[in-house]
């Protein structure tokens, strides 16, 4: 039972893989037009550097046709008006289409066509021109035909091929050619290296139609640039509330999108109600969301009466650099609507002056906003570009290729996947073209990051594309979109991995498989491996050792805090934005994989994930155990060399007492030295056991996964939180016997028990007597040797000390 177990154990493990990278690649070629904000390297940093190391991935051919336009079209013969023209690029058994025009003589498309060589069954690249049909029987317009043999190779950083006219012919009955008008084209064989891979329509999704084309484009994305809006609301003045006779209870609400937050309720004894209370928001460039405030008047614990309200534009505030600057507050007037009488059945409402509040609103550029789990968080910087310190680093990651991928989706039968990749690091997410109905699918795109700081994480998943279109990638359907009751398709995670950039050598290529593990309701299952290439080169080897020395992040998050409560509420909102705005990018980021990768529901409670914390704080304090362990058997005499030398140590420290800190810091230098030799050799990975995945319950899979408040019957959560009383319960045990531990050493000098202080007060002045006679080499002697005194001169009954501590009072007696 053990072997199976140790062998499912090894099934999730990382693995060494040896692609064929960089030799592969033409001499003197550069690397592929990644589909990145700012292009290569170069392009990112401003520096020298050639952007031609597109050196982590291998090559794939391709065979590039460009359709730009056509001229000379003749029209319809039959009715005489211009065609509908498109073309169709045919290569044996795969074909692509332009989209068509209506009656357009001269059309102009500019569409690229990429069709892998490795699944090339044909000599001839046919490319036809065609007169859309409304009824469906498209009429031949004329045709080019190219040899593959005759096809040039382009090569970047050779200059992009120029396209050219060639005659679109028709064959006539006599066995002669008719010309009908001239079509602009551009073929070559190319790498994924060319410019126009990322944009290009590829045979390996040519089952895919209508919008679901350009879902399964590789596309860079950019985080949208987040900001913290504090609002300290001061004071309000000549607050009216609508019922006289009662002091008013006020409180400022302040809303921004949908985030809501309000100060608290003060029974203004005048009319002028004062708060000085500071509420913040996570806000977005471009500012969409205005910031309503509004000041209300707490009636009943159920009823609030509009005392009156003001819209304020984001645009209106200041951006702070530091928190030296000292804010203006502004004054501004607020509007009440009142209800007036009904005139021809409509009801008119007219605006009045009601009071005004008075505000110190600010946008602090100096914080990070955090999106991210600060437990994997990939950027560190400030808001403001200006406070943004040069790059110490260069992050590239070569996305492989996927094996073993499990069917996430019935398709015509069969089990089918259909794979992309998303990788996120500081702002700049990507997202590669996705492979259809592959469970082995082929990447090999290379990207690009600046390193800010080493201590960050990137993070990579997996997703299957359930947004093809009519390709038959929808959820378990066969068709698209569903019924119109169905829920929206949602992509399906496959898994993620993590990488703290930290744990790697500079300047060193990774290649690895690394498991992806899901955990679901049925338990830990692994759906695949992805292979990597990464490299992480070092900049300023100067500037990254002194990071390590500075805080984490921005000074102003030391200087004026906010709460671990503010923090964990401003990251959730946070995530919520991030997720919006990429979800409206084209194509989409979808919801759900922004929040897989940002780790949104990491603070929802897990009786898994507590009892792998639990271990991982038992493991920390494993190592002090086992010196505890080793020093009790020194004391007991276990071996006699080792306690021989152990005594003749405590005696050199005792007369050169000068050599103990040289002798603690040499011997962590030694055990540095020696631990060398046996550093891991690749990045850390999902660990099963230690997140304590593979022997969970399958109640407890069920609880984590169970929504937030809960869905499940009344008996499975009373079941649940009897479960949660009895762990509670434990905890509440230890923690009491901590405190009670504390509240004896407090008893000591406190007289609760008269007899035990009179005790340790003469102890003490009898220990301060004999301590200042006695010289400290002789004091420490003494007590080393008693430590360590043969176990024939030892008791098996508890010590004084310990007899006399567990004898003392504690705060326990006085607990109902």
């Amino acid at each position: 039972m053990g072997g199976n177990q140790d062998a499912h154990h090894e099934d999730f493990q990382l693995k060494d893989t040896n692609p064929l990278l960089g030799e592969q690649w033409p001499k003197g070629a550069a690397g592929p037009a990644r589909p990145a904000v700012g292009g290569g390297i170069a392009g990112w940093l401003g520096m020298d550097k050639p952007s031609s190391t597109y050196d982590l991935v291998e090559q794939m051919f391709f065979l590039y046709v460009r359709v730009v336009k056509a001229k000379d079209l003749p029209p319809n013969p039959l009715t005489g008006a211009a065609m509908d023209p498109y073309v169709e690029v045919k290569l044996g058994n795969y074909k692509g289409t332009t989209k068509h025009y209506d009656r357009r003589a001269n059309p102009e498309w500019d569409q690229v066509f990429a069709f892998s060589k490795s699944r090339v069954q044909s000599n001839a690249l046919e490319v036809y021109l065609k007169d859309r049909d409304m009824i469906g029987r498209d009429d031949y317009v004329g045709r080019v035909v190219f040899d593959l043999g005759e096809v040039p190779t382009r090569v970047p950083p050779d200059s992009p091929l120029a396209p050219q006219w060639y005659r679109l012919e028709e064959r006539r009955g006599d066995g002669g050619y008719k010309i009908r008008g001239e079509l602009m084209l551009a073929v070559w064989i190319g790498t994924q290296a060319d410019e126009a891979f990322p944009e290009a329509w590829h045979s390996d999704a040519a089952t895919v139609r209508g919008e679901g084309v350009a879902s399964v484009r590789s596309k860079a994305y950019v985080s949208p640039k987040l900001w913290y809006l504090r609002v300290n609301v001061i004071e309000a003045q000549d607050v009216q509330p609508q019922s006289r006779g009662r002091a008013p209870e006020v409180f400022v609400k302040a809303q921004v999108g949908n985030q809501i937050l309000k100060t608290s309720v003060v029974a203004a004894a005048t009319l002028n109600p004062r708060w000085n209370e500071d509420l913040v928001f996570v806000v977005a460039e471009p500012f969409e969301e205005q910031l309503v405030m509004t000041v209300e008047d707490r009636v009943s614990p159920r009823k609030d009466d509009l005392l009156g309200r003001v819209q304020l534009p984001l645009t209106l505030f200041e951006k702070r650099l530091d928190h030296r600057p000292f804010v203006q507050s502004r004054w501004f007037d607020l509007e009440k609507f009142g209800i007036a009488t009904a005139i021809e059945g409509e009801t008119r409402r007219e605006l009045r002056f009601a009071s005004r509040v008075h505000l110190r609103a600010c946008l602090e550029g100096a914080y990070h906003v955090m999106d991210e789990s600060t437990m994997y968080i990939s950027d560190t910087r400030p808001t403001a570009r200006q406070l943004w310190k040069p790059p110490v680093g260069v992050l590239e990651v070569g996305i492989l290729s996927a094996a073993g991928l499990q069917p996430m989706k019935n398709r015509d039968g069969r089990g089918s996947t259909d794979a992309y990749c998303v990788a996120k690091y500081g702002q700049k997410w990507v997202r590669t073209r996705t492979m259809i109905g592959t469970s082995s699918p082929t990447w090999n795109e290379q990207y690009t990051w600046e390193v800010f700081d080493p201590s960050t994480v990137i993070t990579i998943g997996v997703f299957d594309n359930c947004h093809l279109g009519n390709s038959g990638g929808n959820g378990n359907n066969n068709g698209g979109g569903g019924g119109g009751g169905a829920p929206p398709a949602r992509d399906a995670r496959i898994g993620k991995i993590r990488i703290r950039l930290s744990t790697l050598e500079t300047d060193r290529v990774y290649t690895h498989a690394y498991p992806l593990i899901l955990l679901t309701p049925s338990g830990v299952k692994k759906m695949g491996e992805l292979r990597l290439a990464v490299r992480f080169t070092c900049l300023s080897m100067m500037n990254m050792v002194h990071l390590y020395t500075q805080p984490l992040l921005p000074r102003m998050h030391y200087l004026h805090p906010f709460t671990v409560t503010q923090l964990d509420a401003l990251r959730y909102q946070a995530m919520g934005i991030v997720a919006a705005r990429l979800g409206r990018a084209e194509p989409p980021l979808r919801r759900e994989v922004v929040e897989y990768m940002l780790d949104v529901e990491s603070h929802m409670w897990s009786m898994r994930r507590s009892k792998a914390n639990f271990f991982r704080a038992v493991s920390l304090f494993s190592g002090a155990a086992a010196g505890a362990r080793w020093f009790a058997d020194v004391c007991l005499w276990k071996n006699v060399a080792t306690t021989a030398l152990v005594h003749v140590l405590l005696l050199i420290l005792i007369w050169y007492p000068e050599l103990i800190l040289p002798t603690v810091f040499l011997y962590m230098f030694f055990i540095g030295l020696w631990n060398y030799r046996r550093r891991p050799r690749h990045p850390p990975h999902m660990d099963t056991k230690m997140s304590w995945a593979e022997a969970v319950h399958p109640d407890e899979l069920d609880e984590e996964f169970d929504t937030f408040p809960t869905s499940r019957q009344q008996d499975v959560v009373y079941m649940r939180y009897d479960r949660l009383r009895s762990v509670a319960g434990r905890i509440q045990t230890v923690v009491g016997d901590m405190a009670t531990q504390g509240e004896r050493l407090q008893s000591l000098l406190s007289w609760r028990d008269p007899r035990a202080t009179c005790v340790f007060v003469f102890f003490c002045l009898i220990a301060a007597v004999v301590l200042y006679v006695t010289p400290f080499r002789v004091v420490a002697l003494v007590a080393g040797l008693f430590m360590l005194r043969h176990p024939r001169f030892r008791s098996k009954l508890p010590a004084v000390p310990s007899n006399f501590f567990r004898r003392l009072p504690s705060r326990a007696d006085s607990m109902l």
